[in-house]
């Protein structure tokens, strides 16, 4: 099972699904959910959160989506809402950080 996020124009997650898995049937699962629904849909990964799998696989897109995050397209990753304007963005870990 995998999970995708559905984006809005502004590229912020509105929606995250259990879907099918993305090796299955050769299928373009992200191309295939996002034509259906009309929408930009991206794979997000359950297991990984600051940029770090919690089994010790690989990383996939920084942090698991959640409704409110932003898919960043050039790093190609999700990161959450920041909390407030003294936090900075860790760019390893794309996680806000506050500021001392």
């Amino acid at each position: 099972m995998a999970h995708y996020a559905f984006l809005n124009s502004e590229s912020i997650v509105v929606e995250v699904i259990v879907g099918v898995d993305e090796d299955t049937d050769g299928i373009d699962w992200e191309q295939h959910y996002g034509n259906f629904r009309g929408q930009t849909c991206k794979r997000t990964s359950y297991n990984t959160i600051g940029n770090e799998h919690l089994s010790g696989g690989t990383a996939y897109r920084g942090n698991f989506a959640s409704i409110g995050y932003t898919y960043d397209e050039t790093n190609d990753v999700f990161i959450p809402p920041k909390p407030a304007d003294n936090y900075t963005l860790n760019t390893n870990t794309w996680l806000w950080e506050e500021n001392e």
